[in-house]
């Protein structure tokens, strides 16, 4: 089989895969949610409210009858892209609230992988160039306590230190309470801001961005960093880098123009798997900080059993991942000739 049938085949089977990945996911969330303890309607209504009144708010939220027919009536509502209503935000529709709270989260997704990039590549091109010294064992530990260390305490120290007591960074808000937020169809401020021209409204939502942001960009960077140096040791002994120092080139244009270039296509492919560690992270984060994001909706919703927010988040986030890992290894596909499927 040539190359470019068994690319478009490994691209074909992806893609019929990819309903398959979103099915399961959203079957698990669907049977965990109703197998933990707790009723979302008494948590509404309260333990003592009329048996009618529950039997009522039941049905209207699809959550009467058995197991099977919830189960058949959610599905055919997302056949038809309706993830619900949510249960605690007065009949609001799902998709409403992802709409209003998913900007705030990409922003703090997208500065928090640039600092993690920047970091990791960074820290694991001196942790490879400088093989078995100390620089080399403060990259690896460097990875291993950045993986390691939980998100949470994390964010709590950094804020202790430099919004509690260097007075640094804001807590707990996207932008203060006292100014009008930027406006503008992307939801994004940083963005919104700088295409309405407004420098001291995009400095201003940068600076509440940037504690968060570096937060979970340094907890992340760790997963780069070693992937950087394994990758970088090994082709800092390849043939043609012998060939380049032969010819007497600069070791740092072949560190960055011939060596680096090559160990980061197995970057490309963890940007997929890193995305949702990323999700992962971001619910922490978002509630550490305050952000008001989806993942910091997503916690409240199943602090209050709101079972249509969770299932709709989820789904949500799980179509992002599944979309992510598709393109990231079709494109890690082209880039590499040497991959064959």
């Amino acid at each position: 089989m040539s190359r470019s049938k068994a690319l478009q085949y490994y691209i074909i089977t992806r893609l019929l895969l990819a309903p398959l990945m979103v099915w399961t996911i959203t079957t698990l969330v669907f049977l965990l949610l109703r197998a933990t303890p707790g009723d979302p309607i008494d948590a509404i209504l309260g333990p003592k409210a009329p048996q009618a009144a529950k039997d009522a708010m039941r049905e209207q939220l699809g959550l009467a009858g058995p197991l099977w027919i919830q189960y058949l009536k959610y599905m055919g509502s997302l056949l038809s892209f309706d993830l619900g209503t949510s249960i605690t935000s007065q009949g609001q529709k799902v998709w409403d609230i992802i709409k209003s709270y998913f900007p705030a989260t990409v922003e703090l997704a997208v500065c928090s992988m640039t600092v993690a990039l920047i970091i990791g590549i960074g820290v694991g091109m001196i942790s490879a160039s400088r093989p078995n010294t100390g620089w080399d064992v403060s990259g690896r530990l460097f990875g291993i306590l950045t993986y390691a260390v939980p998100p949470f305490w994390v964010g709590m120290l950094l804020q202790l230190i430099f919004a509690v007591q260097l007075r640094l960074f804001p807590i707990g808000t996207r932008f203060p309470l006292t100014q009008p937020a930027p406006q503008g169809n992307t939801g994004l401020y940083t963005i919104d801001s700088l295409l309405s021209g407004n420098f001291s409204q995009f400095f201003t939502a940068l600076h509440h961005l940037a504690l968060p942001s570096i937060t979970l960009g340094i907890l992340i960077s760790g997963i780069f960093e070693r992937i950087v140096r394994v990758n970088l040791k090994q082709t800092l002994k390849a043939d043609y880098v012998e060939a380049a120092r032969a010819r007497g080139i600069p070791e740092f244009q072949i560190l960055v123009a011939h060596a680096l270039k090559n160990a980061l296509i197995p970057v490309i492919t963890v940007l997929g798997l890193t995305l949702a560690s990323l999700l992962g992270g971001a619910i922490l984060t978002e509630v550490t900080f305050s952000w008001p994001g989806l993942a910091n909706r997503l916690y409240e919703a199943i602090s209050f059993r709101d079972y249509p927010t969770v299932q709709g988040i989820v789904v949500f986030f799980a179509c992002i991942v599944v979309i992510a890992s598709i393109i990231i290894d079709i494109l890690n596909a082209l880039i590499d000739p040497r991959i064959r499927y």
